[in-house]
């Protein structure tokens, strides 16, 4: 009898983990027709004031969004119930963002990828209490590139993201305007911002499944808040502006048909030069630009296929590494307009090289915390002189995927592995995914202004790892300047919840730059 028990018992276990394995494998290939046409978001309406400084005006609001037919979702968003308009600026211009809490609960926003002072990067130290205003304001002083917008309040960012607050910010130059690039915003130039969900009833779920380990993974995706979409286009080359809005989800994008595409640009900005590939993986954060051919009258599925870098079978089954999604689907205009080729060379990307650093520095990747430090918003873990650079030396061999963001600087990914970057890591980045077993060197200079006092975050972009502690802060000082503390770091009532300039709460104002 007890031999009978413990056969039965382990047949019981036997199948609940077959289960369990099979039911973590999603796809939906095929699954349904793509009949919803793709929401393109907005341009962003600004002002511009007498000294020239570009203002725009952005509101975190909660609302409901109605994703599927007569079925309402409560959601958060910029400016609307979900998502937010996109923001566009020239480099050296001056910008000025005005930024409302709409919200019950504090929250902040942060330029992810932008270079800009330390008291504007919208981090945990720049909150926003509820019913207040943060006005952050910064010399735009970079290249073109697709960065976005999202919120960073410490514990909370995974819950905030996912609930729809994101946008992007695009920014232009002269360089990237004479260059014979798809540029026609939402025409032949479109933002394919991509998140993956689930629903639970009318809600969105945000409960991680049993051993998902890396967080939130979704059963479907959608592209800028839309289910199954498609767009219509009517020119040869079509640019898609991929961002990985997802909270833990990491994609690798390309076509059934492995159509070759040209990657033309990173986080950072345009590379060096147009590299043909067919596939191309982005962790959450990370961004590319993408130009793909397209012929008249097809239609072709941007898709997301299974991946074999997450470590071993079973993180790659319960981290979705064996997981695959249609995503987008091109539909071609029986006529198209001829695309001018491609250049063969783009813009040189503005990123550090090796030999130019001064001192190294170590990171370790573990669910614990970086370097064996959970985040403590009290404590400045690293210290950087203005004006040098220097090599970070990132090490996974945490048995799971991570990757790493750097707030304000746009590195150069010297090494993976001991070799050379493969051609998606060399253009500019801010964002690198880091699996299993890697070991990855990044070159970066610190450019500043020096603020001693107010850290910049470098972190795991998987929000929930983010949420539990892989953090840590660094300022850029003057040489030889000691590191300062931050202002208070006791929660959303501190000094830098209210902008960094000493405002209370009870005014019902943050002053941020101002």
């Amino acid at each position: 009898m007890l031999g009978s028990l413990v056969v039965a018992a382990a047949l019981a276990v036997g199948g609940l983990f077959a289960r369990l394995w099979t039911d973590a494998k999603v796809s939906t290939v095929g699954e349904a027709p793509f009949d919803n046409p793709l929401v393109i978001p907005p341009v962003a309406e600004s002002t511009v004031e007498k000294d020239g400084t570009r203002v725009f005006e952005l509101r975190m609001q909660a609302g409901e969004t109605e994703f599927r037919d007569g079925v309402k979702t409560p959601t958060w968003g910029f400016n609307g119930s979900y998502l937010g308009p996109t923001l566009r600026a020239q480099r050296g211009e001056k910008v000025r963002v005005r930024v409302a809490n709409g919200l019950e609960e504090a929250s902040s926003v942060h330029w992810h990828g932008m270079h800009l002072p330390a008291r504007m990067d919208g981090g945990p130290h720049q909150m926003i209490a509820p019913g207040a205003t943060w006005t952050p304001h910064w010399t735009v002083d970079q290249p073109a590139a697709t960065l976005w917008y999202h919120p960073h309040p410490h514990g909370r960012t995974e819950a905030h993201v996912r609930r729809g607050l994101a946008g992007l910010f695009l920014l232009d130059d002269e360089k990237s305007a004479r260059l014979p690039l798809p540029k026609r915003y939402g025409v032949d130039d479109l933002p394919v911002v991509v998140q993956d969900v689930r629903f639970d009833g009318s809600q969105l779920a945000g409960d991680r499944g049993l051993m998902q380990n890396v967080g939130f993974l979704g059963d479907r995706t959608m592209v800028n808040g839309t289910l199954r979409p498609y767009r219509q286009v009517h020119d040869e080359l079509i640019r898609l502006r991929l961002l990985n809005a997802s909270t833990a989800r990491t994609y690798a994008f390309g076509f059934p048909d492995d159509r070759g595409f040209s990657l033309v640009g990173t986080d950072g900005g345009l590379s060096a030069r147009p590299a043909v590939m067919d596939r191309v993986q982005l962790s959450p954060g990370e961004r590319a630009e993408i130009v793909v051919r397209v012929e008249a009258g097809e239609r072709v599925m941007l898709r997301s296929f299974p991946q074999d870098n997450y470590g071993d079978a079973w993180q790659r089954r319960f981290g979705g590494g064996d997981d695959s999604f249609d995503v987008l689907e091109l539909r071609a205009a029986e006529r198209l307009r001829p695309s001018p080729g491609l250049p063969a060379e783009l813009v040189e990307p503005e990123v550090p090289r090796e030999e130019e650093a001064v001192r190294g520095r170590h990171f370790d990747l573990k669910r614990s915390g970086i370097n064996g430090r959970a985040m403590d918003m009290g404590r400045i873990d690293e210290t950087v002189t203005r004006g040098t650079t220097e090599v970070w030396t990132i090490r996974n061999t945490n048995g799971m995927p991570h990757n790493f963001h750097v707030h304000d600087v746009q590195f150069r990914v010297v090494e993976v592995n001991g070799a050379a970057p493969p051609p998606a890591l060399r253009g500019p980045k801010d964002t690198v995914f880091v699996p299993h077993g890697t070991t990855m060197k990044l070159a970066l200079r610190f450019t500043g202004p020096a603020d001693p006092d107010t850290p910049y975050m470098y972190h795991c972009h998987l929000l929930y790892h983010e949420d539990e502690g892989m953090m840590g802060q660094f300022v850029v000082v003057e040489k030889g300047q000691p590191a300062g503390k931050p202002p208070g770091h006791s929660g959303h009532t501190d000094r830098a919840a209210q902008g960094g300039h000493g405002g209370h709460g009870g005014q019902g104002r943050g002053h941020g730059g101002d």
